[in-house]
């Protein structure tokens, strides 16, 4: 199941958003299910549009008890009841109208502008971002008329992608044409919700880096810390759903799917993370240091095991670089580079004062010692300030919508 922490907490505190889902038709239609599920549980009102072919596969009951409201299909669209036509009713009710699993043959209708069931015609009707999910078998994605259908309707602004994926096919071929899983498709979702589907990063560079370090003593022990790579994902996320080209530098096992578009880039060591972020770091237009690096690393490591009768009774330890203070000296007039002080207690005067000293651009400052913030959880919270005065508190929130709350600050 996904996790329903990627709900966003200013749903609760505002009107329900209105996610319109198209169901086609397609075994993927399951996943669907997953989606809608989170939606609702997350405070979001949905309502649903299944295809005739779709029917094969999912059925209108699952969906309408799903979404807590009728799930509509083309006996809906054909019969007189309603005072105004109901695909012009759901196309200004959607905020997102997301179409999953797009299938070839709706692909084809979409790119031409044709209109001939519901779905279609409501999605002529409405004027808000839409996300689309394909799916369907490897050689059928890759035909020259699949693949020019799917770069036409890209052309159109209003249209995003997850996916598709590679991996295996209900076919039993492994390939290119797998949908996106609600893992994906829901922070999509969020993130459409949040910006309405502007892409202001279209053309930078964004790099990230995430996860806590690891400074090993021997292959089997190390220092380290809690960080699991959530708070760099939700950035990462965020800033391709805003249209820029991200790489993530991490040393964390949570990373993006393979299909999502960001360029991965595996560390373990503060000393590797070092060398990747200077490597990158020349060509970055936005540079997000939210990864917990080591301050310190044992003096002397043992490529084999280490027997506990051999453990020292006293542990020398050498700080690593200041990777964060090394890319402010390096920065660029163009460059904006922001970083994370993640605290215990009073969190505003540290992240003052490595603000200043560090030369950043902006700081979050994080309480990691607060229940449902920093460290492994889905939520967090923070302080926002920059480098000309601006501050700004952001309340808790899923950690997708606090990237976006960045993005939108340093904006």
């Amino acid at each position: 199941m996904v996790d329903t922490n990627h709900s966003q907490s200013a749903i609760a505190n505002s009107p329900p958003k209105r996610v319109l889902m198209g169901i086609g038709g397609g075994i993927a239609a399951y996943k669907v299910c997953d989606a809608i599920s989170t939606l609702f549980k997350a405070g979001v009102e949905v309502r649903a549009i299944l295809t005739n072919n779709a029917k094969e596969f999912i059925t209108p009951l699952t969906v309408a008890s799903l979404c807590r409201h009728p799930a509509y299909t083309d006996d809906y669209f054909w019969q007189p009841t309603h005072y105004r036509p109901l695909h012009i009713e759901l196309g200004e009710w959607a905020e997102v109208f997301v179409i999953a699993p797009l299938t070839a043959n709706t692909l084809a209708k979409l790119s031409l502008g044709l209109a001939d069931n519901l779905l279609t015609n409501t999605v002529l009707a409405s004027t808000c971002p839409i996300l689309l999910a394909p799916a369907m078998n490897t050689d059928m994605w890759g035909q020259l008329a699949v693949q020019r259908n799917w770069q036409q309707l890209l052309l159109d602004p209003r249209y995003h992608s997850a996916g598709p994926e590679i991996g295996l096919l209900a076919c039993d071929r492994v390939g290119t044409g797998r949908m996106a899983e609600p893992e994906e498709i829901v922070p999509w979702i969020f993130s459409l919700l949040h910006t309405g589907g502007k892409r202001d990063l279209a053309g930078k560079r964004i790099l990230i880096s995430s996860g806590g370090t690891r400074e090993h003593l021997d292959p089997v022990r190390f220092i380290g810390n809690p960080s699991t790579g959530k708070m760099g994902l939700a950035i990462a996320r965020a800033a391709l759903h805003r249209g820029a080209k991200v790489t993530l530098v991490t040393s964390a096992a949570l990373t993006p799917a393979p299909g999502e578009g960001i360029e991965i880039i595996r560390v373990v060591s503060a000393q590797e993370m070092q060398q990747q972020l200077l490597a990158q770091f020349p060509e970055a237009d936005i540079t997000v240091m939210s990864a917990a690096v080591a301050d310190v690393k044992p003096t002397f490591y043992s490529p084999e095991k280490l027997p506990k009768r051999s453990l020292p009774d006293t542990l020398p330890l050498t700080p690593v670089p200041d990777i964060l203070a090394e890319l402010g000296q390096r920065k660029q007039s163009h460059q904006l580079l922001i970083g994370f002080a993640a605290q215990t207690g009073d969190i505003f005067a540290p992240a003052l004062e490595k603000l200043q000293t560090k030369k950043l651009d902006a700081i979050v400052a994080n309480p990691v010692d607060l229940v449902d913030s920093g460290f492994g959880s889905d939520r967090n919270q923070a302080i926002f300030l920059d480098n000309q005065g601006g501050k700004k508190a952001i309340a808790p929130c899923s950690k997708l919508q606090m990237a976006h709350h960045l993005f939108d600050f340093i904006r």
